[in-house]
């Protein structure tokens, strides 16, 4: 199986940040989920792997190409996507065509009456949730094999949510299309990504399938006196509160067999981030 993305030891430094050997692999047919804090690298990320910006050291590889050689079959957009607030659909269509050899005019107006996008209305009189609909509807009709969001769907109310969320589902049902999908919003991801990868400080602490990653990881509740007395060979972090201890484990059957009468629940994605963010390391 080819990988769309294929991300090897990729590092970036700027004052006060590094972006720290990066290792990620999307396979064709996916989605992927990138989570991580504010700050964490996320978009520094999916900007160098774009070639928007200048890496220090790593190799990328889009759609088993050098990224320069793959970019027109790519579907990007950004959180902060719009275009000139003076255009309207109709001027969107006319200037796309002219740049992109692959513009799929009928497939955009498809889109564009599916978001209930008006023809002539101006982007400055568009809601947020339209003019992220203008742009993914502008991003699908390139026809690209690989689509790449960076909180796109942020600030977005449920049902609008819902509704890209199902046009991603759409658009793997193609076992050549790919989406990496960045997003704050982890119960989105867990609806329709196959993988999960996050990123803390600069540096992939996992990229796993979903299954997996849910399978793994557990939450354990207990007192202080039990915590004391834990194997904590696979705590990844704890927490304490007015109750007692809050642990995650990486390794629910390894930790639960070295801990015969605790009980594990899974985690959430959310649960697992804020545990590797703020929780006490043992």
């Amino acid at each position: 199986m080819r990988n769309a993305i294929e991300i090897k030891g990729l590092c970036k430094n700027y004052d006060g940040f590094r972006l720290d050997h990066v290792d990620l692999a999307l396979p064709e047919g996916a989605i992927m989920g990138l989570v991580g804090e504010n700050g964490a690298g996320k978009s520094t990320t999916i900007k160098a792997m774009l070639g928007l910006l200048h890496i220090d050291s790593g190799e990328v590889a889009l759609l088993g190409r050098p990224v320069e050689k793959a970019l027109e079959e790519v579907g990007v957009v950004f959180d902060s996507d719009t275009f000139p607030e003076n255009m309207n659909a109709q001027d969107v269509d006319a200037v796309m065509k002219n740049i992109y050899a692959g513009w799929d005019k009928a497939l955009f107006w498809q889109y564009a009456k599916r978001f209930s996008l008006p023809e002539k209305q101006p982007v400055k009189e568009y809601s947020r949730g339209m003019k992220m609909k203008l742009a993914i509807a502008a991003a699908l009709a390139r026809r690209p094999k690989l689509l790449v969001l960076d909180e796109a769907t942020s600030g977005l109310d449920p049902v609008v949510r819902n509704q890209i969320l199902d046009i991603f589902l759409e658009f793997i049902q193609e076992e050549d299309h790919s989406v990496l999908l960045s997003s704050h919003i982890t119960s989105d991801l867990e609806k329709i990504c196959d993988y999960i990868t996050f990123l803390h400080q600069g540096q992939v602490i996992f990229s796993l399938e979903k299954d997996v990653l849910e399978y793994r990881y557990g939450a354990v509740r207990c007192t202080k006196e039990e915590f004391a007395r834990l194997d904590k060979a696979h705590v990844v972090a704890y927490r304490e509160n007015m109750f007692g201890c809050e642990l995650l484990t990486n390794d629910r059957d390894a930790f639960l067999s070295a801990n015969p009468g605790c009980t594990a629940e899974r985690s959430t994605i959310e649960e697992i981030m804020l545990f590797y963010v703020e929780g006490k390391k043992c």
